[in-house]
């Protein structure tokens, strides 16, 4: 029942940043500074809710002569392209975040770890392509790239979209300006 709960609720923050992206509004960025990572993916996920917007109409001239299974359709066809739309929203109002104290690594409303600056041993930027599952790293790619690499003097934890607690050491983020977070870190 807790997997239900945590997932209806991932679904409801999806929304609620549709909800966010329309209104040109963002969220937890207050007192920090916002480093977007939404560019890498907008493209695709914008041609996917293409792609939906196309299949849904596709799908309802072929229903026409059912009209329980047209209207069924037509639903999840609907929910299916504002949920792509979701997702790519949610990548747009909750960029990482860095305040004085910590840096706030996002991946829309999957996933939130916040960073203590005075637990960050090295930063660099590095981009790379292929990652594997590795106990006490913890990856965030956008286009299945990341760009910065956080080397971490403690483990820090955080909460899976599941709810359950890990800690890593090693954190390895997607951002669109990746030089500058770097230098911003390396400076702090």
């Amino acid at each position: 029942m807790r997997t239900v709960h945590r997932l209806v609720l991932h679904e409801a923050r999806v929304f609620g940043s549709l909800a966010l992206w329309m209104g040109r509004r963002s969220q937890g960025t207050a007192g920090g500074r916002a480093f977007g990572y939404a560019r890498g993916q907008g493209s695709t996920l914008l041609g996917l809710a293409f792609v939906c917007v196309i299949e849904t109409v596709g799908v309802a001239a072929m229903l026409r002569d059912w009209p329980a299974a047209h209207d069924v359709m037509l639903v999840l066809d609907s929910y299916t392209v504002l949920l792509v739309l979701g997702l790519h929203a949610a990548g747009v109002v909750r960029p990482h975040v860095l305040t004085g104290e910590a840096l706030r690594g996002r991946y829309g409303v999957r996933l939130d770890v916040r960073i203590p600056l005075t637990a960050i041993g090295a930063v660099r930027r590095e981009v790379r392509t292929t990652h594997r599952y590795e106990p006490g790293e913890l990856d965030l790619p956008v286009g299945s790239q990341t760009s910065v690499t956080l080397e971490l003097t403690e483990p820090v934890p955080y909460l899976t979209l599941l709810g359950h607690r890990e800690e890593v050491r090693v954190v390895r983020l997607y951002a669109d300006d990746a030089g500058a977070l770097v230098h911003v870190l390396t400076r702090a």
